[in-house]
C-alpha cells in the first residue's frame, strides 16, 4: 500500500471503530455479527489490512451504518444524515434537555477541535 492508501484505510478503520464503540460493541461482538475474524477486525480498525468489498459490507451491516458514513463522512448528503440524526435525538426533549444536550455537543466539539495538551496531566 502507498501512503495515500494507508491513510485512507486508517481513516476508514477509525470510523469503523468509532461506530462500533458508539454502539457499545466489542471487537469480538462485531467479529461474530459480521462473520469476520477477530484479528481481521482489529487489523481493519488499525488500517493494517485492505478491506474486500464483501467484508466491508458485512461490517457496515453489522454496525447498522451507511457505508457512506464509513467511507465519505464529509460528503454533503452524509452531513445531512448527521443533522437529521441529531434532530431525531432532540425531537422529544424538553427545552431544558435540548439545551443541556447542545451544550454537551458544543463542549465535545471544542475538545475534538482543540484537544488538551497531554503535558497538562
Amino acid at each position: 500500500m502507498n501512503d495515500k492508501d494507508t491513510a485512507l484505510y486508517k481513516a476508514i478503520g477509525i470510523r469503523i471503530r468509532e461506530a462500533r464503540l458508539s454502539l457499545g460493541m466489542s471487537q469480538a461482538a462485531l467479529s461474530e455479527k459480521s462473520h469476520v475474524s477477530l484479528p481481521h477486525i482489529s487489523d481493519v480498525e488499525l488500517g493494517k489490512k485492505k478491506l474486500r468489498l464483501d467484508t466491508f459490507i458485512r461490517i457496515a451491516e453489522a454496525l447498522q451504518v451507511s457505508t457512506d458514513v464509513l467511507l465519505r463522512p464529509n460528503v454533503p448528503q452524509v452531513q445531512s444524515i448527521y443533522a437529521s440524526e441529531l434532530a431525531e435525538v432532540l425531537k422529544d426533549c424538553t427545552p431544558a434537555e435540548a439545551d443541556s444536550l447542545l451544550k454537551i455537543v458544543r463542549e465535545v466539539k471544542a475538545t475534538l477541535k482543540n484537544p488538551p495538551d497531554d503535558s497538562e496531566y
